[in-house]
């Protein structure tokens, strides 16, 4: 009776230590998210027509529990010195849409797959497609974010790891042996009536230990901190990737929307050059021309063909481009759909995008962990050199099988204290490696935002450039347009020289070329500046279905 109070009594300290830590760490954070989310909202308007944030994508990176990031470290004001508070405005959209790529678009299954014959992969399927359903492929299937995604579950798996350290260790063993001795044979042989037992030993024995940690110098707390803000860090590099994925495959429809124009234009030349030689043999045979004006003409459907056949080699390694990037099967095609044109308008100044990317982009608040995370380091290897103290109880049982006695119990209670006094400066070393890491961070910091900084301002700039271009493209293509009529007008009457053609031709042709490369360059770069910046109200993300 006596020794289950004792069990009783050991028990309940126990489980009030153990709920005062489990208390403390169970007890609800402030999310960090909520204090960006509430940030002062900027206004945009129109940066892509048909461009829809669906609000259940925020879920990726806002329903995990516990956050446990310990933002309260980073004061406010460094914080918004700093201005790393990003920006992330969840909208409704009354009118949201649900971008679902067809099914024959999904690749196999089986990531190893090998063909190993030549039909496996003959291209069988061409689908069109358009820019919001080539994002999604590229959510769904981009084998980066699904290894950032892996890497995550990781990173919590170690957290629970890390948690684990809050409660006791319970373990119990029981053993059971026999025992047959030679030395217990001979002692019976030599003296027979100084043992009353044969040589068999039968004993079952049974321990059960139960191990407390209460003081490790830090180190539990700084361990769970640390997996906390590794989870945290993870998050926003699946983030990261979300954004290159969305970028990448924007950039590569882009790339062939503007291969598919080319062939377009090189068509239309060839068609202008087979009428030039059209014109040229009929003014031959009515006496007006000469054979050289037809081998000009010759001459230059020839080289139109050739312009042509290039564009159709380099549309088609676009057309696989794109197919890569959105991990389509080996035996699909993609198209574009629609017509190249200008993606939207920009509206904020160059210092508003600057600031905007300063709050917005995910690599900043990275650095910004990787500062905690060594703080965390520092912590953990200060703790070796520090006093260890915990409780145990040990409950043991013994039955001796052959003898005439019931089964023994008994039990070991008590506290330990261990203390590592010297280790030859070991601790504090790698603590000063992991303060200098700290130091590293905060200069990759400042490193990070002023290549932040370059790339908006490039991009920018080229925006702007660009959507000027395309102003006078236009003007330009409407001019060779109207030289090339009125060249051909002019030879057709007998006025004019084959050779004013031709250059018309050309010049028409560079003009159309001129005009789509400032268009696609300006998607290009409009797409780059929502990448440099990120988590824009309309930045064309999904909930991966």
């Amino acid at each position: 009776m006596l020794f289950f109070r004792h069990f009783l009594v050991i028990s309940a300290s126990a489980f009030i230590a153990l709920s005062y830590n489990a208390i403390a760490y169970g007890a609800p954070k402030p999310n960090p998210l909520n204090k960006l989310k509430d940030n002062s909202q900027i206004e945009f308007s129109n940066l892509s027509g048909d461009a829809i944030l669906e609000e259940n994508y925020l879920e990726l990176f806002y329903h995990h529990e516990p956050w446990g990031i310990e933002i309260a470290q980073i004061t406010e004001e460094e914080r918004e010195e700093n201005q790393t508070q990003r920006q992330i405005q969840p909208q409704t959209n009354p009118t949201r849409r649900e971008i679902n790529p067809p099914q024959d678009l999904r690749p196999s299954a089986n990531p190893l797959l090998f063909p190993t014959k030549p039909e496996e992969v003959t291209i069988k399927t061409t689908k069109e497609i358009t820019l919001l359903e080539a994002i999604e492929l590229a959510l769904r299937n981009n084998k980066e974010l699904q290894q950032e995604r892996q890497r995550l579950e990781v990173a919590r798996a170690n957290l629970r790891d890390a948690q684990a350290d809050l409660f006791p260790t319970l373990s119990g063993q029981i053993q059971y042996i026999h025992t047959d001795s030679t030395n217990t044979r001979l002692n019976i042989a030599q003296f027979p009536q100084s043992l009353n037992r044969g040589p068999i030993d039968d004993r079952l024995t049974g321990t059960l230990a139960l191990d407390y940690s209460i003081y490790r110098g830090g180190r539990v707390k700084a361990q769970i901190r640390r997996s906390e803000k590794q989870v945290r860090q993870q998050e926003l590099q699946v983030e990261v990737q979300v954004q290159q994925a969305r970028f990448q495959a924007t950039d590569d429809y882009y790339q062939l929307q503007n291969a598919d124009a080319e062939v377009e234009i090189r068509r239309a030349s060839v068609i202008d050059a087979e009428q030039s030689l059209r014109d040229a043999r009929l003014l031959e045979q009515a006496g007006l021309g000469t054979r050289f004006e037809v081998l000009q003409s010759e001459v230059e459907l020839a080289r139109q063909q050739q312009l042509l056949t290039r564009s159709i080699s380099t549309q088609k390694t676009a057309r696989r481009q794109l197919a890569r990037t959105l991990g389509v099967g080996q035996q699909v095609e993609l198209i574009t759909a629609g017509e190249v044109e200008p993606a939207g308008d920009w509206n904020l100044t160059l210092e508003e995008s600057i600031v905007l990317a300063y709050k917005n982009r995910a690599e900043l608040e990275q650095r910004l962990l990787d500062r905690e995370i060594q703080k965390e380091e520092e912590t953990i290897q200060l703790s070796d050199i520090r006093p260890q103290i915990s409780l145990f109880f040990n409950y043991d049982l013994l039955d001796d099988l052959k003898d005439q006695f019931d089964l023994i119990d008994g039990y070991r209670v008590g506290a330990r204290l261990n203390w590592r006094i010297f280790d030859g400066g070991r601790a504090v070393a790698r603590a000063d490696a992991a303060k200098i890491r700290s130091q590293i961070a905060e200069t990759q910091f400042a490193d990070n935002r002023n290549t932040i900084r370059l790339a908006v301002e490039q991009a920018y700039y080229n925006l702007v450039a660009n959507k000027e271009n395309i102003a006078s493209t236009t003007i330009n293509v409407q001019r060779a347009e109207e030289n090339l009529r009125l060249a051909r007008l002019r030879f057709q009457a007998g006025v004019g020289n084959q050779s004013d053609v031709i250059d018309a031709q050309r010049q028409l042709a560079l003009a159309r070329g001129d005009r789509l490369v400032a268009i696609t360059d300006y998607n290009r770069s409009l797409n780059s500046l929502q990448r440099q910046i990120s988590n824009l109200p309309d930045s064309q993300l999904f909930e991966v279905r």
